[in-house]
């Protein structure tokens, strides 16, 4: 099974990119599962039914999120829906969606990381020891879990943890592509970031301007999403054996989109 997950969509710039790249990718590369981290695509902060169709419609089959899925709350109607939203699995029970979806042969795992991220989470390592124990009664071909997380070392610990156990293991959040996509000695794909789609004249997705000037001055600024220049596409590819559920191969694949 061949797969794609696909870093951080931010703003209009992200769907842009998005539309522009994936649907030749995934023809051409002959993909059967894209992975999308769609929580920063309207306005930089959070998900609509707008954004979330619109990255169905360029050809996603899951989007997951992290912690900015509550910014725009008109999404929470939708979560419990048939939309393939996921919301990280380790919000407690009564937050509105779902943290891990089955598509087909494969089942999609969100979780958010408690190192310099929102407190209020469950432990990630867990509540996936609870997922993976659900699974096991009826296992897929291929379980995906993006870990959306700050520090690189949690994410790390979670590649590590979960090795041999699950396909892949993917780091989101932090909207810098990492250069260490490898497979860990038993068999599960890894990276610590995915990186971003959006815009590359920006910080980490945002106006340099906005950004400057809260670290500069130390006040409140609204972000916004950066305009004008050329877009970012980032993600892996992740080749999958059906038989053993394990990664045969994954290598990056990141493009530059001019407007």
């Amino acid at each position: 099974m061949r797969t794609l997950l696909v870093g951080d969509v931010v703003g209009k710039p992200g769907r842009r990119a998005l539309e522009a790249v994936l649907p030749d990718l995934r023809r051409e590369e002959d993909i059967d599962l894209v992975v999308v981290n769609g929580e920063n695509a309207a306005g930089g902060f959070g998900l609509t039914q707008e954004t979330a169709d619109a990255i169905l419609d360029a050809g996603a089959d899951v989007i997951t999120s992290g912690n900015h899925i509550w910014d725009q709350r008109e999404i929470i109607p939708f979560m419990d829906g048939e939309l393939p939203i996921l919301r990280p699995a380790n919000y407690p029970t009564s937050a509105p969606g779902r943290g891990m979806l089955r598509i087909g042969p494969a089942a999609v795992i969100n979780l958010q990381g408690r190192v310099f991220m929102p407190e209020g989470t469950d432990s990630p390592w867990t509540v996936v020891e609870q997922l993976l124990t659900e699974l096991a009664d009826d296992p897929p071909k291929v379980t995906l879990v993006d870990f959306h997380t700050e520090a690189t070392s949690e994410q790390n610990a979670m590649g590590w943890f979960l090795d041999g156990r699950v396909s892949a293991v993917v780091g989101t959040h932090t909207h810098v592509a990492t250069a260490d996509a490898r497979i860990l000695p038993k068999g599960t794909a890894y990276v610590t970031d995915l990186g971003m789609t959006g815009p590359v004249n920006s910080i980490i997705g945002s106006s340099p301007q906005d950004v400057l000037t809260r670290f500069l001055t130390a006040l409140p600024r609204r972000l916004n999403v950066a305009e004008g220049g050329p877009m970012q596409f980032n993600s892996v590819l992740i080749d999958i054996d059906d038989l053993t559920g394990l990664a045969t191969s994954i290598r990056r694949v990141d493009r530059i989109v001019e407007r």
